[in-house]
C-alpha cells in the first residue's frame, strides 16, 4: 500500500505530511493510516472506495495487496486485521467517529473503567471468591 501511495503523490517520509493528506483524502484518521502503511491493520470497508480513489487503484486491487502484504487468504470473503495489535478505546472512538473531545474523553474513560471491573470479576471468579449472580 505504502508504494501505491507514494506513487499517488503521498509524501510519507517523516515530516512528509502524506499520511495527513492521505487521512484527509480517505476519510481515514491519521492513526489508521499509519497503522494500515506499517501492516498492522486494513481498512475498514467504509473507507475502502476513497481509499482505492485517493492511490489511484481499483477496490478490487486492494483486496489483492492486502493477501500479499498478509500473507493471507481472503477468498472466504472475510478480511481480518493483520497482526495481534489488540484495538484501543482511542482506535475504536476514531472507528466510531466519536471526534467531539468532550464525547470522546466520556467514551474512553468508561471503556476504561468497563476493562477494570471486567478484570475485578475475572480476578474474584478465578480466585474462588464469591461472584454475585443478577
Amino acid at each position: 500500500m505504502t508504494e501505491k501511495a507514494v506513487k499517488a503523490g503521498y509524501d510519507l517520509s517523516p515530516n512528509g505530511g502524506g499520511r495527513v493528506r492521505l487521512a484527509e483524502d480517505t476519510g481515514m484518521s491519521a492513526s489508521s493510516i499509519g497503522r494500515m502503511l506499517l501492516g498492522r491493520t486494513l481498512p475498514l470497508p467504509r473507507h475502502f472506495a476513497s481509499l482505492a480513489r485517493a492511490v489511484n487503484v481499483p477496490v478490487r486491487t486492494l483486496f489483492e495487496l492486502a493477501e500479499t502484504e498478509t500473507g493471507e487468504d481472503s477468498s472466504d470473503g472475510r478480511i481480518s486485521p493483520v497482526g495481534s495489535d489488540p484495538l484501543t478505546p482511542d482506535d475504536v472512538a476514531d472507528m466510531w467517529g466519536i471526534t467531539d473531545p468532550a464525547l470522546r474523553t466520556l467514551f474512553i474513560s468508561t471503556v476504561e473503567q468497563v476493562r477494570r471491573l471486567q478484570r475485578e470479576k475475572d480476578t474474584d471468579e478465578t480466585s474462588g471468591g464469591a461472584v454475585a449472580r443478577g
